[in-house]
C-alpha cells in the first residue's frame, strides 16, 4: 500500500502523507517512504520544488505509536528535508501534532487552513518534544513555544503564524499559495538551491550541535515507565494516572 501520492504540476512536485486511517501518524514505513519519495525529488533535474501535504482532516498526528520510527530516522528525515537543494513547502488543511510540528518546521514555507490546529501534546505522554526541536525551536518565538511546549494545549493557525511556524494561513491555503508557487516556478534552481542553503544554516547548525543528544533523550524517555503508562492511555482513551 502507497503511503505517499505523488503528483507533479509545472515542475513542483506534490508528496501527500496518504494514511488517513492513522491520521498520516509517522510510521516507520511512512517515514521510509517519504524519505524516499524526497530522494528522487532531489535527483529529478524536472522538479523546481516540493509541495508536502496530506490526505484527510489531519497533516500529521505524529509518531505512530503503533509502529514508530526509529528516532535516528526521524532525524534523518527531518535532516532531509531541511538538505533538500530544492524548496520544500508545507500545505496544511488539517491538524497538526506533535511530531507532525517538526516536519512542518522542518519546510522552508509553510501554509495553513484558517482552522487548522496545532499542538504539541508529548508532554501529555509523559515525554519531550525531542528529535522534532531540532527544526522548531530555531524557527520559532521562544516565548510562544514555552507555553505549547509546556502545557500541550491546542492553538490556531493565527497563533502558529505569530509563533513563526507558519508563513501564511488563510481561508483559502491554495490561493495562499498561488504566488508562492509562481515565485518559485520563475526562479532559477541554482538560486533557489544556494539561496536556501543560506537560509537553513542556522538549522543545520543545530542537527549538527544537538542531533545525538535529542535522539538518545527520545529513545531515553520513550523506555520510561510514565512514557508507557502515558502511551497506553492514549491509545486506550482515557487520561493518564498523573492527570488531575
Amino acid at each position: 500500500m502507497t503511503l505517499v501520492a505523488r503528483s507533479r504540476d509545472r515542475g513542483v512536485e506534490t508528496l501527500a502523507l496518504d494514511s488517513p486511517a492513522t491520521r498520516n501518524a509517522l510510521s516507520a514505513a511512512l517515514v521510509g517512504e517519504l524519505a524516499d519519495a524526497l530522494t528522487d525529488c532531489g535527483k529529478d533535474g524536472d522538479v523546481r520544488a516540493v509541495v508536502l501535504t496530506h490526505t484527510g482532516t489531519t497533516f500529521c498526528a505524529g509518531a505512530d505509536l503503533r509502529d514508530p520510527p526509529a528516532p535516528d530516522a526521524l532525524v534523518a528525515l527531518l535532516r532531509q528535508i531541511v538538505e533538500l537543494r530544492k524548496p520544500v513547502v508545507a500545505r496544511v488543511t488539517g491538524h497538526v501534532r506533535a511530531g507532525g510540528l517538526g516536519l512542518l518546521a522542518a519546510c522552508d514555507i509553510t501554509a495553513a487552513s484558517r482552522d487548522a490546529t496545532f499542538a504539541f501534546t508529548e508532554v501529555r505522554i509523559g515525554v519531550a518534544p525531542a528529535v522534532i526541536s531540532l527544526t522548531v525551536l530555531p524557527r520559532a518565538d521562544p516565548r510562544a513555544l514555552a507555553r505549547y511546549y509546556l502545557t500541550g494545549e491546542r492553538f490556531t493557525a493565527a497563533e502558529a503564524a505569530r509563533a513563526g511556524l507558519l508563513t501564511t494561513y488563510g481561508d483559502d491555503v491554495d490561493e495562499a499559495l498561488a504566488p508562492v508557487l509562481d515565485g518559485l516556478r520563475r526562479s532559477a534552481p541554482q538560486g533557489l538551491a544556494e539561496t536556501k542553503a543560506l537560509l537553513t544554516a542556522r538549522v543545520l547548525e543545530a542537527f549538527d550541535r544537538d542531533a545525538a543528544d535529542l535522539t538518545a533523550l527520545s529513545a531515553r524517555l520513550f523506555a520510561t515507565p510514565q512514557a508507557r503508562e502515558g502511551m497506553t492511555a492514549f491509545l486506550e482513551r482515557r487520561d493518564p494516572v498523573w492527570a488531575l
